[in-house]
């Protein structure tokens, strides 16, 4: 078994827009709008500086994938990283596509002087936060706020 990362392309947008669909459904247990969630991602290859994403291959096929995208800081003088739109395939996981991800992550926001990287995650999701953990995030000290518009 090979994995391998990769940058995302326009032909990936079925299967980015799966994932998504899939991982709301499994995490929150919501179904997204289809037609909205394929223009919010082809709005990402659209738009490029509102952040890309990475794909992650076993032995050529597309087993998952991740988005980042932007937030400017002030207070540091650069951008935070955030993770977002995590999926790997079911059959997949466990088996280290989403580690070979964020270190591919890790290695472009180096690169790139990014402040820091962040993602949020469900407060009941104690894996994917152990995960995380592992790999040497921490809880930062805010809650987060939304108001739906």
């Amino acid at each position: 078994m090979t994995l391998s990362i990769r940058p995302a392309t326009a032909a990936d947008v079925p299967a980015l827009c799966a994932w998504n669909a899939a991982m709301a459904r499994e995490t929150e247990g919501l179904e997204l709008d289809a037609a909205v969630l394929e223009r919010g991602v082809r709005g990402v290859f659209e738009q490029p500086q509102r952040g890309f994403y990475l794909v992650a291959e076993r032995d050529g096929v597309a087993v998952g994938g991740l988005m980042v995208t932007f937030e400017w800081s002030d207070w540091r003088n650069g951008d935070y990283w955030w993770i977002q739109s995590v999926y790997v395939v079911p059959e997949a996981r466990r088996d280290g596509a989403f580690r070979m991800l964020y270190a591919e992550v890790a290695r472009r926001a180096r690169a790139a002087r990014a402040a820091s990287l962040r993602l949020y995650v469900e407060t009941g999701n104690a894996r994917a936060q152990a995960t995380y953990e592992r790999l040497g995030m921490h809880r930062c000290h805010y809650e987060m706020y939304e108001q739906v518009l």
